[in-house]
């Protein structure tokens, strides 16, 4: 499908520091692994980052919405429980598939969540402690601190939920295409891939796994069946490739849940039916088998103008199969776009490159702020749990926290307003956002001068690192 660009005026000119931009010559968007804001971000409470008075469940002006005590507990005999801390990289994985959500949502009689229900320990792996749900990471040894940099130094949103109610596959489909169904007619009659695979195999996911290996659907009549997880509809990549608009998509491994493009035919061309490679042209062109190479491609001035961007396992935030390594992995992303020099043609990143950091699925992890339901066949599976968003940008005020209601949908709006395809061109999840993350910026600012974002290890560490990238989780 073409659809003509709009005004893409600075999309590849030179900018100078005290001129104005239209648009982002730009983006990049890095997906980290199964966290919520109560969860992840209990820092913006505290010193030096914050007070008690920076944080509300009713926020007004800048304060981040962030409960900090009593979170809801219907296993409980007070009905609350306080949050107890637990390292970043914790030794269990607590459940979060689509069954999870809806124990943890539970439904009250008006049809609105009463997020009391994370404590149910049946579907969670590893040591689990009582109550596993009800914890927040504590900041020992300032681990986080990049993290908390990031988002009181740029933007932060206090109400991003997840598209879908389920993991990580059906997350990175919403965020690569809009949608999880097989197609766009299922899209249309709210059929969608709901789970992660099963079995667990390698390759384990899209047009790559193996005979036998399948995904469950979800439909609005409750009916499940699964399918193997080859999907075709259009992406963002097809918006891209009519626009000739660039684009890379850097992951650890081909064939995985969180490698989105594997799973959709037409773009990785599967060279047998089943447990084969992908070979299609954007496939080979487009998708890098390495994390770190986009650190790579920055210093030596071969960013495209859209990029997402997958971490290894160890770097994933994802519990159970982390060391620690996000926040400083974030934060070699965004240090090596602020720090890059002019490039040949005169070129400089910082002044024209938007990054949004976002987590793919709430993870099992309790958060106090319930989702709202969309209406019609969607409603059934859309929208999912609230997870953390920084939106970081030479034109984004230090300390700006949004109180709009988003989701993927509105991340693909926002690569859509960008680029100047017309807001909601593949019919799905952007379709049905309403927000573009326009708020966040403020383009006819001169751009704010790059301050390094304190993290250890750095860019070269991440570079340098030859030992196993691992997948994003051990599942």
């Amino acid at each position: 499908m073409k659809v003509k660009p709009l005004l893409l005026l600075g999309l590849c000119c030179a900018i100078s520091a005290h001129a104005q931009i239209s648009s982002f010559s730009h983006i990049v968007i890095v997906v980290q692994e199964n966290r919520t804001p109560d969860n992840l971000f209990q820092g913006l409470c505290t010193s030096p980052f914050g007070t008690s008075d920076s944080c509300s469940t009713t926020p007004t002006g800048s304060q981040y919405d962030i409960q900090t005590t009593k979170w809801a507990d219907k296993t409980s005999s007070t009905g609350t429980t306080n949050p107890t801390p637990v390292a970043l990289a914790n030794d269990y994985d607590p459940g979060h598939m689509h069954a999870d959500f809806t124990t943890t949502c539970d439904l009250d009689s008006e049809g609105v969540c009463k997020m009391d229900g994370a404590a149910d320990d049946s579907n969670c792996t590893g040591d689990c402690p009582t109550r596993y749900a009800y914890r927040y990471v504590s900041n020992t040894e300032s681990i986080l601190n990049p993290y908390l940099t990031l988002a009181t130094s740029y933007g932060w949103a206090n109400y991003m939920f997840q598209t879908n109610q389920g993991p990580s596959f059906p997350a990175h489909q919403f965020l690569f295409g809009g949608t999880s169904a097989p197609s766009a007619a299922d899209d249309a009659i709210g059929t969608f891939a709901a789970e992660n695979m099963t079995p667990y195999t390698t390759p384990d996911a899209g047009c790559i796994a193996l005979a036998g290996v399948t995904v469950e659907l979800i439909t609005p009549a409750g009916e499940n069946s699964s399918i193997y997880p080859c999907l075709d509809h259009e992406t963002m990549a097809d918006l891209f490739e009519d626009n000739d608009i660039s684009w890379k998509y850097y992951t650890p491994s081909a064939g995985t849940i969180w490698t989105a493009p594997n799973a959709i035919d037409h773009i990785c061309v599967p060279s047998k039916p089943t447990g084969g490679e992908c070979t299609g042209t954007w496939w080979v062109d487009n998708v890098v088998l390495s994390s770190s190479q986009v650190l790579t491609d920055i210093s030596n001035c071969d960013l495209k103008q859209m990029s997402w961007v997958i971490p290894g396992g160890k770097n994933s935030d994802h519990p159970g199969s982390n060391d620690g390594g996000g926040p400083a992995w974030v934060a070699s992303i965004v240090n090596q776009i602020g720090n890059n020099p002019k490039c040949k043609d005169g070129e400089t990143y910082w002044d024209n490159t938007a990054i949004v950091i976002t987590w793919d699925d709430w993870g099992g992890w309790y958060d106090h702020e319930p989702p709202t339901f969309l209406a019609g066949a969607e409603g059934d599976y859309q929208y999912g749990f609230r997870v953390p968003m920084i939106v970081v940008s030479a034109y984004t005020p230090a300390g700006y926290v949004d109180n709009t209601r988003q989701d993927f949908g509105t991340i693909l709006r926002f690569m859509e307003h960008n680029f100047g395809i017309t807001e909601g061109a593949l019919g799905f999840a952007d379709a049905r956002s309403t927000t573009n993350l326009s708020e966040f910026f403020n383009l006819s600012q001169v751009p704010r001068v790059f301050e390094t974002i304190p993290a250890a290890p750095d860019a070269n560490y991440f570079i340098h690192d030859t030992s196993p990238q691992g997948d994003p989780d051990d599942y």
